[in-house]
């Protein structure tokens, strides 16, 4: 009971501040009512189903009530009244915001969903224009989702329900991406490398194959455009959240990726054979792989680091390994094992044609023992990831320049130049062990010639090795047919005696011996009837009435060796030329002395027959 004469006391006044929030509030209840979480059963959705207004005045709202929680948390108000009224009012703020989030929430799993199973984005230096119309609405459709999802999550960090949009991106992106690269590449979350040592090598090697298709595609393509999804759903400041989210999608599949490389390569050490496979792995990495590591996870990043380490170290290893153990073999290749003939051994024929291979990985080899050993660049510079990205660790070119003004030829220097060394080495040592010195240096003549041939002639080999290089090595093959002629026919036949005779034996010696090829067969019945028909031309000369052979006889019985267009004519020759004496001596008519009575003596002409 107020005191006579006493004013009642007044409710307190709201200031204008306080009314405008309320009137903000009411006006955000109205349009939560349209699209409430709770009360929507039939899947619509603000951004794909309503206009561009709505959508911008449910941002607002969502807005204005983070601003009102604010507000009324911010205790403007004087009285206690007042104070009560903004404590009402924070609370229904809060509640209304907490429904606007939902639904921002149930709107970002909507538009996660709507996302293509295999994303793709356009880039600005993509060349050409859109195949279609339809391909066009698809680039246009996924831009717009994008856009939309970057205003949600734009809104949801600002009412500081972060967690939660987070939470939401990152399992739906996590299964999308799953499913993709099981789908689409066999790749699962599953440890598959661990199962690799329990495999055949064969199955081994149909599995790296299957890696290094899915693999490319799994970087460059999968993760690439999960990449870029994030960047444009996360960006300005939340930027570093878009970088996390990223890593805890895509992290732990690319490295189960890696680790499947890592077993097979492990499974491959020490066995020649499986090289060019360990090598593919190297190249993918290196030229593809790497580079989009790079540039999807960061230079600084985990998986980064191990697939440089997988490059660097486990890849690298193994292929030095490799090569290391095929030079042992030729080392231990018995040097008394010689082939009839003097023939291209198969030792020659299998070192040259595997080195034709490796000469298609001539920058992988430069890579792991050129760069690796630091000569000329920086041993740094194949460890760093952007020489890696950028793809600029150098060209075989550098490894061959290297090695040509390199004082001592050595596997780092070159490694397929020094197999080549090894294996002429070895060839050296396998021709002491023929009897016939002729023989020796036909062994070596064949053998360098199809070595120089093997590189020569504008192949890979020759262009790492250098063209030089193959014409030094067919002068000294040349070299060694010289010194064979010598040797097979310059001990008999050029230095007197028997001539005829030596002439027969050395054909009949030879006539199982084989040149490597045409050209070499010419060359070696070039320089034989060089060296001796000139030579039984001066013989036939002097002493052809008892001669057997003609000097074309002759050439025609080295023209018979190693394979030439007269072969097997060499015992024909010989049995014509006899048959041709046989004749002349069965017409031969010699003058004898015949004695007459009177104890003179006439000369009378008789037929005298074997």
């Amino acid at each position: 009971m107020t005191r006579a004469g006493g004013r009642s006391p007044l409710a307190p006044r709201r200031t204008l501040p306080a009314t405008v929030v309320d009137d903000t509030v009411a006006a955000a209840a109205i349009l939560l009512d349209k699209w409430h979480p709770d009360e929507d059963s039939f899947g619509s959705s603000l951004f794909l189903d309503s206009t561009p207004d709505e959508v911008d005045a449910f941002l607002r709202a969502a807005k204005d009530l983070h601003r009102a929680m604010l507000f009324y948390a911010s205790g403007v108000a004087t009285t206690a009244d007042a104070l009560h009224a903004g404590g009402h009012g924070l609370i229904h703020a809060q509640e209304l915001l907490d429904t606007a989030m939902r639904r921002l929430q149930r709107e970002l799993q909507l538009l996660l969903t709507s996302l293509p199973a295999v994303l793709r984005f356009r880039q600005d230096d993509d060349d050409g224009e859109v195949d279609d119309d339809h391909e066009q609405d698809d680039d246009q459709s996924l831009m717009d989702t994008c856009a939309h999802l970057r205003v949600v999550a734009e809104a949801m960090m600002a009412a500081g329900y972060g967690k939660e949009c987070v939470s939401i991106f990152k399992a739906r992106r996590r299964a999308a991406v799953t499913a993709n690269l099981q789908r689409l590449h066999g790749f699962s979350l599953s440890p598959q490398h661990a199962q690799v040592h329990k495999l055949s090598w064969e199955q081994v090697d149909a599995k790296i194959q299957s890696w290094l298709a899915g693999a490319r595609v799994a970087f460059t393509s999968v993760f690439s455009a999960e990449r870029e999804l994030c960047d444009r759903v996360f960006i300005g400041d939340n930027e570093g959240v878009g970088d996390a989210v990223f890593g805890a999608i895509a992290d732990d599949h690319a490295t189960n990726i890696l680790a499947v490389a890592e077993a097979a390569v492990g499974r491959a050490r020490r066995a020649p054979e499986r090289l060019f496979r360990v090598l593919d792995v190297h190249d993918a990495l290196t030229e593809t792989i790497l580079p989009a590591i790079v540039s999807a996870f960061g230079e600084k990043s985990e998986v980064t680091s191990r697939a440089a380490t997988l490059v660097t170290t486990k890849v690298s290893e193994a292929v030095r390994s490799m090569v290391a153990s095929f030079e042992a073999a030729i080392e231990k290749e018995p040097s008394k094992g010689t082939v009839p003939g003097g023939a291209v051994h198969p030792l020659t024929r299998y070192v040259m044609n595997y080195l034709s291979f490796l000469a298609d990985y001539e920058n992988a080899l430069a890579h792991i023992y050129f760069y690796q050993q630091g000569v000329g660049v920086g041993a740094d510079q194949f460890t760093d990831t952007s020489s890696l990205a950028s793809g600029s660790m150098g060209s075989s070119s550098d490894l061959s320049s290297s090695s040509s003004s390199s004082p001592a030829l050595s596997v780092w220097s070159n490694p397929i130049g020094w197999l080549v060394h090894v294996l002429l080495r070895k060839l050296d040592a396998k021709a002491g062990s023929y009897r016939e010195p002729a023989l020796s240096y036909l062994f070596l003549a064949n053998n360098t010639h199809y070595v120089a041939k093997k590189v020569g002639g504008g192949t890979k080999l020759e262009r790492i090795l250098g063209e030089e290089w193959a014409e030094a090595q067919m002068a000294k093959a040349r070299g060694y047919v010289d010194v064979y002629v010598r040797a097979a026919w310059g001990s008999k036949v050029l230095r007197g005696g028997a001539v005829e005779e030596a002439v027969v034996q050395m054909v009949a010696m030879q006539e199982k011996w084989v040149a490597a090829d045409d050209e070499m067969g010419e060359a070696l019945r070039a320089a034989a009837k060089e060296a001796v028909v000139p030579m039984y031309r001066l013989f036939y000369r002097r002493q052809g009435a008892v001669a057997r052979l003609t000097p074309g006889d002759v050439i025609t019985m080295i023209d018979g060796l190693f394979g030439g267009r007269n072969a097997g004519a060499g015992d024909e020759s010989v049995a014509a030329a006899g048959r041709r004496r046989s004749s002349q001596q069965q017409q031969q008519q010699q003058e004898v002395p015949v004695e007459i009575k009177n104890g003179n003596t006439r000369r009378q002409r008789v037929t005298i027959t074997d």
